[in-house]
This record gives structure tokens, sequence and C-alpha cells, in this order.
């Protein structure tokens, strides 16, 4: 359920992997995503048995309607259960409220979190092509660091993703992004153009002065214990978890 986790001075990041939910095919199991035509019972049911896991309150975990752009939210609790329009269009979420967990989802995207443990600030970011493109990683870290976070002391763990050696593209799109961010220019194993999102991600936190970084080795195309939506279309979604004692 759990693929991986640790924890850095209270502040804990965790990112799941398919198994130990309730779903069905094609979602099966521990499919977190509520926008992927999956029974909504069966993923409250699947994001209950994945907090609990790690110990957190379901109505602690805040989500987003993630559009793949470089919007951000600071939250202070989560949003109405009863007003879905409360939750806000943004691919990246930052708070200062202890025991308050931001939540992530992807499929072949780049899940970021995020923590400085000293300042109290925690954020979770949805980098995908478009976003990291969009500066949405960027954008996260300058709204921590307005809530008192320093970039020397900001944690950041990046999750299972699809990799550049995957992640096949036109020549035109590799040289559009790689205009953007040179270090995401990549070629997949069979020689054709393609794009390492994780990559980018780490060097826009590179030039940011956010050393304390690692990355999932976990390519999501490559393993059949994650949901990748390029190699299957209609799939699930994993979740990445990031909070402070």
């Amino acid at each position: 359920m759990i693929g991986q986790r640790d924890s850095v001075s209270g502040a804990h990041f965790a990112f799941t992997d398919r198994w130990g939910g309730v779903s069905a095919a094609p979602y099966e199991e521990l499919n977190l995503g509520g926008a992927v035509g999956d029974d909504p019972e069966t993923v409250r049911t699947n994001r209950e048995l994945a907090a609990k896991s790690l110990g957190l309150d379901p109505a602690e975990v805040v989500w987003m309607n993630q559009v793949h752009g470089p919007e951000v939210a600071v939250v202070d609790g989560p949003w109405s259960s009863a007003d879905p329009s409360a939750v806000p269009s943004v691919d990246a979420l930052v708070t200062v409220r202890r025991g308050l967990a931001l939540a992530v989802l992807t499929a072949d995207c780049v899940p970021v979190l995020l923590a400085d443990p000293v300042a109290g600030v925690v954020g979770a970011a949805h980098a995908g092509r478009p976003g990291m493109v969009a500066g949405v990683v960027p954008a996260a870290v300058r709204a921590m660091i307005e809530l008192g976070a320093e970039p020397s002391r900001i944690v950041a763990r990046t999750g299972p993703a699809v990799c550049g050696r995957c992640y096949e593209v036109p020549e035109a799109m590799r040289a559009e992004v790689s205009a953007t961010e040179p270090a995401a220019y990549a070629t997949t194993s069979w020689g054709t153009p393609a794009v390492d999102v994780s990559a980018g991600v780490h060097a826009q936190l590179d030039r940011l002065g956010v050393r304390d970084r690692e990355q999932s080795p976990v390519c999501t195309f490559e393993s059949g214990d994650h949901f990748s939506y390029r190699r299957d279309r209609t799939t699930g979604r994993l979740a990445g978890y990031v909070w402070l004692d």
C-alpha cells in the first residue's frame, strides 16, 4: 500500500503503490483518484485505508483539483466535504498547520513533496510536463518562503514517475520543453525524443537552493506495481502525502 515512506525531523513523506485497496479492474487496487471513472465510494474507502495506514485522520488530508498549471493554494484546513466546488483548481498546496496532510495524485507525472521542519512549512506539487514548464515547483517553493521557509532547509522528495527513457514525445515538444528546462532533454531507450520531467524538477529545485533532495528510482511506465496513464490509459492514481508532527 505504501511503497515508500521516510521522515526527517518531524516531517513525513509517503508515496503509495497500487496495492492494498478495494478497486476492481482496471483500477485495481488502491486507486486514490476521484476523477478517473472509479466508483466514488470505492475511492473514498481507498483514501481512508491509505490515510489510516499512515496514522492520519482521513478527514485531515487535503486534496487538489489538479489542472497541470502553476497555481498554488495556501491552506489551513480541509475543504468542505459538502461543497465539491470548494476544492480549488491548483497544482500545489502549502500549509503551516501541523498534522494536516497535503496530497498529490499522479499516474506518470512527478509528485513533489517539500518540507522545512524548522519553519514548520510543508508543500506538495503535481509536476507533469506542462506544470514543470509552467514553473509549479518554483511557485510552491516561493509560497513556502513567504511562510517562513528557507531553501537551504527544505527537504524535497519526488515520487514514482515515468522516466526519461520511457516518456517519448515528438521532437518539436522535446525542443520546446528543453528550451525552458534544458535538464529535461532526454532520449528513450529505443532512441527517440523524450522528456525527463523528474530531471527537470530536480534542476529547478537545485537552482532554488534546495539541496536535500531524493528521487524515487521507480518508473511508473515500467513498474507493474504502479499506475501508469501512458501505459494503460484507463487506470488509477497514486498519491504522495506530506505532513508535520
